[in-house]
């Protein structure tokens, strides 16, 4: 194959890199851990947590794990918006030898329950916030160690009592909740202390053991696991490493590189992105647990310099267009990488005016851990592209029968690197689906390159949805609505929409003429997660059908 973006490459990145340096993440971490104990590794609520606090409660959550009965190769879920535990979470999870489920905390009792059965998972640590949803469901899942954390768990015990006291008294943000007897639960705190006490068995993972299952919707709506393994995301981490390096020489020498986590950490853009590259650089991530309160985010960034800042098209939009952005000193600004979803012109051309710093607009998903390609970081303006293949990825665009096309044509955007998953987890039919006899995934997505080797993506083969970063499936929008009593036939499409980029539309035909559009928004908010739900209800005599009485959604857009 001739890599003719490697011509594009800034100087000092290589267009190959030993991926293979860390035989697991554990080893990574351990690294890192060792390498910057000191130093701040974490930011929340005005409190620091350094390398060597979060490598100790990691060990003794590990420790706990292990006296908990769970062995090697058993899947925990975690359950949590952007708090100091997940990262502690994740670290102790992969110790103990065991595979992460990222779960997102705003998940609804159906969407949990689907993800617990699916992935076996036989515990979960999950911020009390969100206990409410698990207790629906619990009877039902394989799940019977359950870890409940709180918002003030890590902030010391004055200011942890306070923000707890906030949370659940003041603010109400703790939905009452009960836990059957069934279920070993303990408390957070208390399984940390109670590891302390306890000897961790260090596991011996190599490349090939599975690290994570990020889970991701699927053409037939049924939401599939990705199997990462530890090789995987090791490679995207030092892929991403070098490919950062030019915006990185920015900063001077000796200080530490802050980076921005506003992405959620469940969200495989945050996970390995922010917080496991972060990590690796022995970084500083500040951590926000909710990034759509707009005015509390740059409250916190206007508290210190920072460099770096991952994010999606929606939150740079947002946060560009708030009366308090300029509260915030962005001159430390080198790198602003955008992706999850594309980047618009004046969403760019808005942020580059105001902090000086253009985004990046890069490529990913979760069956790639997840980035693929991305713009050079030494850009100077937007490009409107997905950039270049990173170091040791090769795409190749390719057609219906799978050959590639001639020159300049679209075709569907299939990739090979380290990065590419094993396979969705219990799925070979799924797999097969989606990887060629010679490695590559094939991402349901229609690209074009152009003669220096940028990619751009001009159209999606899938039906799929893409609302602020995250991905929708028709089928599982299609499949709880009818449901509904009242639903003869029903079929969603995305539209395009201003701020996030698309949004779900939903075309209903009645069985029941009484059916109302505030009845199938209400059912909808019960059975599927925000990004989910239908913006644009409309309800029609007959939607259009082909010769075979498929629904042409096509048409329908």
């Amino acid at each position: 194959m001739q890599k003719i973006w490697l011509k594009q490459y800034p100087a000092g990145v290589p267009a190959d890199i030993k991926t293979d340096t860390y035989p697991s993440l554990v080893a990574l971490l351990d690294e890192s851990f060792r390498k910057y104990r000191d130093q701040t590794a974490y930011k929340f609520m005005g409190a620091s947590f350094s390398f060597g606090a979060i490598d100790d409660a990691s060990r003794a959550l590990a420790a706990w794990l292990q006296g908990a009965g769970l062995v090697r190769g058993d899947r925990v879920a975690i359950m949590m918006p952007n708090v100091p535990q997940y990262p502690v979470a994740v670290a102790a999870i992969l110790r103990a030898g065991l595979v992460v489920v990222n779960v997102n905390p705003l998940y609804t009792p159906r969407e949990l329950e689907h993800q617990l059965k699916d992935s076996g998972a036989k515990a979960i640590i999950i911020l009390e916030n969100f206990a409410t949803t698990l207790q629906k469901v619990i009877e039902q899942v394989p799940t019977k160690t359950v870890v409940l954390a709180a918002m003030g768990d890590m902030l010391g015990l004055v200011k942890g009592t306070l923000v707890n006291h906030v949370v659940r008294r003041v603010k109400k943000l703790v939905p009452a909740f009960s836990l059957p007897a069934s279920v070993a639960s303990t408390r957070f705190n208390d399984a940390l202390s109670r590891g302390r006490r306890m000897s961790l068995q260090p596991a011996k993972l190599g490349p090939d053991d599975i690290a994570v299952l990020q889970y991701t919707g699927g053409t037939t709506g049924v939401s599939k696991g990705a199997v990462l393994l530890h090789r995987n995301l090791v490679a995207n981490i030092l892929q991403a490493e070098a490919w950062y390096q030019p915006a990185l020489a920015k900063i001077p020498a000796g200080q530490q590189i802050v980076t921005v986590c506003a992405l959620p950490l469940y969200h495989i853009f945050g996970f390995n992105t922010n917080m496991m590259l972060g990590l690796k650089m022995g970084g500083c991530n500040l951590l926000i647990a909710n990034p759509r309160d707009f005015a509390a985010v740059l409250k916190d960034l206007a508290a210190q310099p920072f460099h770096s800042f991952p994010a999606v098209n929606t939150l740079f939009a947002s946060l560009a267009n708030h009366p308090d952005f300029d509260k915030v000193d962005w001159s430390h600004l080198k790198i602003s990488v955008g992706g999850g979803m594309a980047v618009t012109q004046g969403t760019a051309r808005l942020w580059l005016e105001k902090t000086g710093c253009p985004i990046c607009e890069g490529y990913g998903l979760s069956e790639t851990s997840p980035s693929a390609t991305c713009n050079p970081v030494d850009s100077t303006a937007y490009s409107g592209t997905i950039g270049l293949p990173m170091p040791n990825t090769e795409l190749v665009l390719l057609d219906d029968d799978g050959k590639e096309v001639a020159a300049g044509q679209p075709g569907e955007i299939a990739i090979r690197g380290p990065q590419v998953m094993a396979g969705y987890w219990q799925r070979p039919d799924e797999t097969a689906k989606v990887m060629t006899a010679d490695g590559f995934f094939r991402t349901g997505d229609i690209g074009l390159m152009d003669e220096r080797g940028y990619f751009r993506i001009v159209d999606r083969k899938k039906d799929m949805i893409l609302v602020g970063g995250f991905n929708v499936y028709p089928n599982e929008i299609e499949d709880v609505l009818s449901q509904l009593p009242g639903v003869l036939e029903c079929a969603a499409v995305g539209m395009p929409d201003e701020k996030s980029g698309e949004a779900v539309k939903v075309v209903i035909v009645k069985k029941d003429p009484a059916l109302t559009e505030a009845d199938v928004r209400a059912f909808c908010e019960a059975n599927l997660t925000g990004y989910k739900r239908p913006r644009v209800i409309e309800f029609r005599a007959d939607l259009p059908k082909s010769t075979v009485g498929k629904i042409l959604r096509r048409e329908l857009r």
